[in-house]
């Protein structure tokens, strides 16, 4: 059975999608077979890929009965990746959509039908403390919380670890927190480096790895590119994911997820 992972903020602007789209490539090229399912009904997974809203089939596709698993789960040219789109979704759909997603059973049975033959699922949500967050932590086994280093988020990142106790104690008993993840940190600029001292001291569960603010994501973001795919040399933020996912894989072990093992990396295509 896959290991499911939903990645969480309560607050937008903190790189969510990034770090799903990222961390899942880099899973996957540790041999991990990883399925990467977006619960954003704005479809930043697709997006990121430089992807219109009506050019992957997807979840959106397969709630509605208008597409199979095999149409809407998009394999790409890496192994062990593959990625469930939002799917074709009208944006004035989108109260429904978020309602469709929080009804009881209906991610559930999605995921379960998708998710066979994954060892891991990563499931990126959009900001916000509503029904695909709440949904996604329903089917979740762990939440991995991206939190800007920025005092705004530090002082509301309480809201989204209330609402993961709330999951965990009603809804989902397995729920854990895997993570909390510092991104866009400027560690150079003080009011950053002191948001970074702030989660470390305040919150239990702080990851070693730190996603720094960088050039290289809106250049990545312009091509539609995963950032260890761009061309030239493997850039410090790619091989941060790199570390990231090694971290991740150390803590599913620790946390009685599924074994890790280190096998070498395949070849490197994507699409």
């Amino acid at each position: 059975m896959a290991t499911k992972i939903v990645v969480a903020s309560q607050k937008g602007g903190v790189g969510k999608t990034t770090v799903c789209l990222n961390l899942a490539l880099a899973l996957a090229e540790r041999g991990k077979r990883t399925l990467l399912v977006d619960l954003d009904p704005q479809g930043g997974i697709g997006h990121s890929l430089a992807k219109g809203d009506a050019d992957l089939v997807g979840l959106a596709d397969l709630l509605a009965g208008a597409a199979t698993r095999e149409e809407a789960v998009l394999q790409t040219k890496l192994p062990a990746l593959s990625i469930l789109p939002r799917g074709r979704l009208d944006p004035c759909d989108v109260c429904e959509y978020e309602q469709t997603l929080h009804s009881p059973g209906v991610l559930e049975g999605a995921i379960a039908s998708c998710a066979t033959g994954f060892d891991l699922v990563m499931m990126d949500t959009p900001s916000g403390l509503g029904m695909p967050t709440r949904a996604g932590m329903r089917v979740a086994d762990f939440v991995l919380l991206p939190v800007q280093a920025e005092p705004l988020a530090i002082r509301t990142l309480s809201q989204i670890l209330r609402v993961m106790t709330r999951v965990a104690e009603e809804e989902n008993p397995r729920l854990r927190l895997l993570g909390i993840l510092p991104t866009m940190v400027e560690k150079q600029k003080d009011p950053s480096l002191q948001s970074l001292i702030d989660v470390w001291t305040d919150f239990a569960g702080v990851l070693e790895a730190v996603i720094p603010r960088a050039d290289v994501f809106a250049e990545a973001s312009s091509k539609g590119l995963p950032i260890g795919y761009l061309g030239g040399a493997v850039s410090q933020e790619a091989r941060r994911f790199e570390h990231l996912a090694g971290e991740i894989l150390d803590l599913l072990t620790s946390l009685g997820g599924r074994e890790r093992e280190d096998v070498g990396r395949p070849e490197r295509q994507l699409v």
